[in-house]
Formats: C-alpha cells, structure tokens, sequence
C-alpha cells in the first residue's frame, strides 16, 4: 500500500482489516484493468471507494482510464464504509475518494479531517438522500408515514450502518416526522436493500426504503420519492473529487483534468447504468470504453490514447 505521509499503527491496522474484508484489489489486478494503459511513469494514485456505492463505482473505474492515459499507474481499493476511507484519504494511504458526498451526506467526516484532505471539485450538482416506496403505493410524503407503521411491520429499510444516508436517516428524518417510536431503521447493506425493495415490487407489497440520487436503482426499480416539507433528509449537495492535501501538488495532470469533469443527469446516469447493469462487475473497463465511445464528443476533456 503507497504511503504519502507516515500513519499510524493503530489506523493503519484499522484500514488494513477494513480492505480485507472488503476484499481489496489493486493495481493492474483490478477487475476491468487495462494492463496495457499508461506506463505509470508520472507516479501511483489509489483511488478508494465503496463497491455498494456505484456512484464513486463508476467514477473510479473512469478516472482510472482516463489516468492511465495521463501516464499514471493506477490501484484500486475497495472498503466496505466511509469511516476507514476518509481516514485512509487523511492519512494519505488513498490518494482519492471520486465521488464524495461532502455537504450533507459525508459532513461529519469533512469536520473531523477536512483539514488533511482536498477538494479537487465537483462533477455533479444536486445529488440528494431520499425516502422512497413502490410508485403504486398510496403514500407521498414522508408525512404520511405517520400512523402507517403496520402498514410496513413498523420497518424502514436501509443500507450500511455508517452511511451518511443512515445517520441522516436515524438522526434527522424519523425524530423530526415523530416517527421513532413506530419505525425501526433496518440496516445491512445496499445490495440487501435492494433486495427486499425488488421482492416487495415483485408482490405488489408495501415497503419503505432509504435512497439516494443520482443512483441506478431509480430508474430500474418503480419508486418515488417521498416529500420531505421538512426537509430532513438534507438540502441537495454535489458530488465531488476528494483527495489528500497536497494532491494537486502530487499530482497535478490528474487534478486538472478531474477539475474539468462536469456531468448531467443522462451522462451520469449512462455511465453508471453501462458500469453497474449492463456490463457488470469484471467487464468495467468495457463499460468505459463504451460509454466514453457514445459520450466523449460532448467534453473537451477526455484523454484519448
């Protein structure tokens, strides 16, 4: 694992236990890396992310592309939550996380080690937690979760527990609805989450469930978003480009180009649909070259080889 600046023992066993388990892959071993792209002459960049999490999924699989055209070797780490990536970004042992959520989402980690971290800037604009349920449902507020606990066995279907999406959830939306006393947050995984949504539209059953845009399953799924007159799931944020301080210094072709990334809702939404869905998991360069092949002639800043 690259070190930029010294760690600590205890975090780095921290990081170390928190890759394992979610089975990290680096280098060139990566599922859908190009053995042949970049000669790495320009140095390592480490780019972390949680697979659960297709938004920094997809961003990462992009930038590495498009980084080892710049000339730079590229390794990928996977973790299985946001705590031990920010820490590793703080530390230095990930050089970027791509699709951080750094205003609502993830602001808790942005307070605690903002000071050893950089913005590298934006790619998405109005990215924004939500509650959702089955379009048929008659049910279109959070406000009328009130009282129809039974209607769901009084469970709000999450993802990981320390999700930013989790502690919005469990700390902001259900005590401001006065919901905690009929609700419990469920939480497991996105990929559970998922799951349980898919078998409850299968059967034309009730369910509740925490989600996010942008985020493929909006579209696969038949779901709507619930208002939220209180807003307390959060005002809607970017999505940004977060590295360690001194990154651009580091790193200075990659900081430029990641600066000029800007993304609407189709050309996100292509990308993550190619990644995710249509190509899959072992076939994420294919995806890039596929999406970089119908969308590269919308931007002025794609690498070519």
């Amino acid at each position: 694992m690259k070190k930029f600046r010294h760690i600590t023992a205890i975090t780095a066993l921290g990081l170390t236990a928190s890759l394992a388990l979610a089975g990290c892959a680096t280098g060139n071993d990566t599922a859908g890396g190009d053995s042949e792209a970049g000669d790495g002459d320009k140095g390592t960049i480490t780019l972390g992310f949680l697979p659960s999490w297709t938004d920094g999924l997809s961003m990462a699989y992009l930038l590495q592309d498009q980084f080892e055209k710049l000339g730079y070797t590229v390794e990928m780490q996977t973790l299985t939550e946001a705590g031990p990536l920010y820490t590793g970004l703080a530390q230095g042992d990930v050089d970027m996380y791509p699709s951080a959520w750094p205003e609502v989402t993830h602001v808790q980690y942005m307070e605690e080690y903002g000071d050893d971290l950089e913005d590298l800037g934006a790619y998405y604009e109005n990215a924004k937690l939500t509650i959702a349920v089955p379009s048929y449902m008659d049910i279109d507020s959070i406000e009328d979760l009130k009282g129809s606990a039974d209607r769901f066995d009084g469970k709000l279907i999450g993802i990981e527990p320390g999700a930013g999406l989790t502690r919005q959830t469990q700390e902001s939306m259900l005590p401001e609805y006065d919901l905690e006393g009929e609700y419990t947050l469920e939480t497991s995984s996105t990929a559970a989450m998922l799951t349980v949504l898919g078998e409850a539209i299968d059967k034309e059953e009730d369910v509740v469930v925490t989600l996010w845009r942008p985020f493929w399953a909006n579209s696969t799924y038949d779901v709507k978003d619930l208002e939220d007159p209180k807003g307390a799931m959060g005002d809607a944020e970017t999505l940004n480009f977060i590295g360690h301080k001194g990154f651009a210094e580091q790193f200075p072709e990659a900081a430029e180009l990641v600066k000029q990334i800007k993304l609407d809702d189709d050309q996100y939404g292509s990308l993550e649909d190619l990644v995710v869905n249509e190509f899959g998991e072992g076939q994420e360069s294919e995806a890039i070259d596929k999406w970089l092949e119908d969308n590269a002639d919308q931007f002025d800043w794609v690498v070519t080889d």
